[in-house]
């Protein structure tokens, strides 16, 4: 993942090349998923991760603007996916659930109580690019910017710029902010930036099987999470792309990035984008395996985490794709599957919700 930034401005002064996936067959698209491209877009930040978080107070965990799942016997995952297979039966105990990805404002007021300074904000060690110019190590984060025709799927850099100065309050960069995106969901957040607001929140991260749970609404497995129609009489009823990607969004969902927290439809347990939007983090590592041997009641993923993809990466679980996901190459939107992402990596359509125990 560090080797990103280096081939990055490597790429920008010498014209090194970048590779994430060689072109896919429809059936090698079935497998795949843009997160991984991402985390192939992402320089790690690993070096860049402090104490922060074992500095913060934890709350007392108001359930305000949350919804109560009772929890339950759902089958989870899906045939469709290598790494969602095979299909199991999971039981998890009831939780409370924010109704929406936390948003700006609600990320603004966790900043201001306790100045913490997401990865992306932090200072790069040059120690950790060595052959990369001093000058060019500048915080930063990873922005989608379309391309102005039809490009192969075979180099992610033609869509993905790392950005300098692009963090959650500046999210595309320098001269932008977050001011009248108030009620939009808080992005280029990592892992370990998710998890440091929910302890001051008094909540955690869902588990992957919470969190697939949850987007079911009780209504068992189908296509998508809200049904078997990609659009129910004729309306899109999420937030993903339309059009040719990544040269042409259609916009006929009406955005062509995130979108205001509930604008979308909320599946019958009250909860807004579990599809679409933005990806969101899960608690648990990620290993493609996991589900031959996860645990019936409550599980909380593997001890350790692997990809075969990036073998010394840690990685963890990220849910119900983004504004990106298409049938044309991300399809990880699509009920049952999983998305993955490198700790300390972040991007302008990844995000994250809480939940919170019973007890």
């Amino acid at each position: 993942m560090r080797l990103f930034l280096n081939f990055f401005i490597l790429f920008l002064l010498a014209a090194v090349s970048f590779n994430c996936k060689k072109k896919q067959t429809a059936a090698e698209k079935t497998a795949d998923s843009l997160a991984h491209c991402i985390a192939d877009g992402m320089p790690s930040r690993a070096s860049a991760i402090l104490a922060s978080q074992n500095e913060i107070m934890k709350g007392k965990g108001d359930t305000t603007d949350m919804v109560w799942i009772s929890g339950g016997k759902f089958l989870m995952g899906s045939d469709d996916f290598p790494d969602s297979r095979p299909m199991h039966q999971v039981t998890v105990d009831g939780f409370w659930m924010d109704s929406h990805e936390v948003t700006n404002e609600e990320y603004m007021r966790f900043v201001a109580a306790t100045n913490y300074k997401t990865v992306a904000e932090r200072p790069l060690n040059p120690a950790d690019y060595p052959g990369v110019p001093a000058d060019k190590l500048v915080p930063g984060s990873a922005v989608f910017t379309p391309t102005v025709q039809k490009v192969s799927f075979e180099n992610p850099l033609q869509w993905w710029n790392y950005v300098p100065g692009a963090s959650w309050d500046h999210p595309e960069g320098k001269g932008s902010s977050i001011k009248g995106r108030e009620n939009f969901p808080v992005i280029h957040v990592s892992y370990e930036d998710a998890a440091a607001y929910a302890k001051w929140a008094g909540k955690r991260l869902p588990t992957e099987a919470e969190w697939e749970f949850a987007a079911q609404g009780g209504r068992g497995n189908h296509t998508y999470y809200w049904g078997d129609q990609l659009k129910p009489n004729g309306k899109w009823v999420a937030n993903i792309y339309q059009g040719s990607f990544p040269d042409n969004n259609l916009k006929e969902d009406g955005y062509s990035g995130a979108a205001p927290v509930k604008t979308f439809p909320a599946n019958p347990y009250g909860l807004y984008d579990m599809d679409g939007n933005v990806w969101e983090w899960c608690e648990d590592l990620y290993r493609p395996d996991y589900y031959q041997k996860s645990p019936a009641k409550n599980p909380t993923g593997p001890s350790d985490s692997y990809d075969p993809d990036e073998p010394g990466a840690v990685k963890h679980v990220q849910r119900g794709g983004s504004f990106l996901c298409s049938d044309e190459y991300c399809i990880r939107y699509k009920a049952g599957s999983r998305g993955k992402g490198e700790t300390s990596s972040g991007s302008n359509n990844l995000g994250f919700r809480c939940v919170k125990s019973f007890k």
